[in-house]
């Protein structure tokens, strides 16, 4: 049976376009800061309503926090739960774009044939199950469960046993930012007394495979690093182009090498995560003209569920010395060809494999006579005075650490750029387990069993989220020596993306993902199933809360 008030409140949120970086983002967090500062619970205690806002923000910008304090006893297990409240933009859904936020009439502009659904979106549709529409399912909806069930626990706090922290940010959908400046009131919390037995997040989730029918829970979340390689190559006029080293075409190998690979895919608890995805791609000249590219930049996704950065960043220096190889040995091979039918003698091209870390080129630097670390800082202040893409403003100071080791050959750098997202993972059934960690798997298990005799609903229970989620940043499985790795290899990590690593161990919270159920995440045939979200989820979710609280 569909809960209506929740079905309403989602089609309230998605109405708000908050889409990440506009002002939508503060204009859906003073939204759900009002639906909670409506209640009788918050009238009587607004100190429990919180709001925080992103310092410095240009768009002020801030996430939501309704503590709910139960009133039974003293217990002061807390159980977390929070979603995001941002989405990614509107401009994949074409002509339909002005209705993207409006699921009524978004709906029945595709009933009325306006564009062409593949056979899957059109069985949804006339199924009556699915609402449409951008955020619907990521995951404005599952924001709008857990608003729900604050409101239902608030309305007799006598009865309640623990507490419960609604936590609603921003800025999920790139850097994270909203649930990264929410760990201090986080930390302030618990040194006032609260426990926090777990977090759980109603991010989407999906079907696995297609004619899945079960639904997956998550014990866990998938980190991601952000490799990115600058590619210096030999320049040289097209007409001599075996003359030359194309950085382009470097490139080119780099991602035959990694695109989609499961060799290089993490793995871990017999699950592998997505493999990479290149997300970037680009020579850096500045304009038409007849010489071959120099200078190349690309940067991939790369989820981690296990491995430590000195382990992913040999894998990735191993894909740009095979990229490199195979380059060499192209070039070569097509020159022997060329050679053969100009009747031109033979000739051979040999460059050092030159691919170094970023870590290793700066070591090397430093032990250069001619290096400045103020001119080093110099170069990095220019680059933030012309707010230069984070992932990008590195490439002068790698120029700029080439020229002072006297390296002009073709040459690949492999450094990290944000977002880094720690992986985290709930340990049961292993000698490693805590009696705790054992505890909310057990729970876990027990509620969906039962929720799944009374309704018919299938789940499964995986190690690992395989997308990215503010869950990653209160709890993190990765140790000292792989973020000091990372930390080498990320170019002013402190400054322009500083994970408060510490504060996260020291939180420690047991991330789950629960979740909506929907399908089509980021495109514009985004949908959620109501039965599941707004029927079966809330009565799992709110069972689990009571029994993770129990004293």
């Amino acid at each position: 049976m569909i809960d209506e008030e929740i079905k309403l409140l989602t089609e309230k949120l998605v109405n708000i376009n908050s889409v990440n970086g506009t002002a939508g983002e503060k204009e859906v967090s003073l939204y759900i800061r009002d639906y909670f500062a409506k209640l009788p619970y918050f009238m009587k205690h607004p100190e429990n309503l919180i709001t925080i806002p992103i310092p410095g923000d240009s768009l002020g910008r801030m996430s939501v926090m309704a503590l709910l304090k139960g009133e039974k006893d003293n217990n002061k297990n807390t159980v977390i739960i929070h979603g995001h409240t941002d989405m990614v933009g509107i401009e994949d859904y074409g002509p339909l774009k002005e209705l993207a936020c409006f699921p009524d009439k978004l709906e029945a502009a595709l009933r009325e044939g306006r564009v062409n659904l593949p056979p899957e979106v059109l069985s949804d549709l006339n199924s009556g199950d699915y609402m449409f529409g951008r955020g619907a399912s990521d995951m404005k909806s599952g924001d709008a469960v857990f608003m729900v069930l604050i409101k239902r626990f608030s309305e007799n706090p006598d009865k309640l046993s623990g507490n419960i922290i609604g936590l609603f940010n921003p800025v999920e959908e790139n850097l994270h930012t909203g649930i990264i400046t929410s760990l201090p009131e986080l930390k302030k919390l618990r040194g006032e007394g609260y426990k926090f037995i777990a977090a759980l997040n109603n991010d989407f989730t999906t079907k696995l495979y297609e004619g899945d029918d079960k639904i997956t829970l998550y014990t866990g979340m998938g980190g991601k690093v952000l490799p990115c390689f600058y590619i210096r190559g030999k320049e040289t006029h097209v007409g001599q182009c075996f003359e030359g080293f194309d950085a382009s075409f470097l490139a080119a190998a780099i991602i035959n090498e990694l695109q989609l690979s499961c060799d290089y895919a993490d793995e871990n608890l017999g699950e592998m995560a997505p493999p990479p995805s290149v997300l970037k791609l680009k020579d850096l000249k500045d304009f038409y003209n007849v010489q071959t590219a120099k200078e190349a930049l690309l940067y991939f996704n790369y989820f981690v569920f296990d491995s430590d950065m000195s382990k992913i960043t040999s894998k990735l220096l191993n894909a740009g010395k095979s990229a490199f190889k195979k380059v060499l040995y192209k070039i070569n091979e097509e020159n022997d060809k060329y050679s053969d039918r100009n009747l031109l003698p033979l000739k051979r091209f040999e460059y050092p494999i030159n691919v170094l870390s970023f870590a290793d080129l700066y070591n090397k630097a430093r032990e250069k006579t001619d290096f400045s670390k103020d001119e080093y800082d110099r170069i990095y202040s220019e680059e933030e005075k012309k707010n230069t893409d984070k992932r990008e403003l590195q490439v002068p100071l790698i120029r700029y650490l080439l020229h002072v080791c006297g390296i002009t050959d073709p040459a690949i750098v492999l450094y990290f750029a944000p977002p880094y997202v720690p992986h985290c993972r709930l340990h049961y059934d292993e000698e490693s387990a805590s009696d705790e960690e054992q505890k909310i798997y057990d729970i876990l298990k027990e509620t969906s069993d039962e929720v799944s005799e009374g309704t018919g609903t299938e789940f499964r229970i995986k190690h690992f989220y395989p997308s990215l989620s503010d869950s990653s940043y209160i709890d993190c499985d990765d140790d000292d020596n792989s973020i000091n790795v990372l930390r080498e290899n990320f170019p002013v990590m402190e400054n322009i993306y500083p994970v408060p690593i510490d504060d996260i161990r020291d939180l420690s919270i047991p991330a789950l993902n629960i979740g909506v159920y929907g399908r089509d995440a980021h495109k514009w045939t985004e949908r959620v199933n109501m039965p599941y979200t707004f029927g079966v989820l809330p009565e799992l979710e709110k069972s689990l809360i009571e029994r993770l609280l129990s004293p």
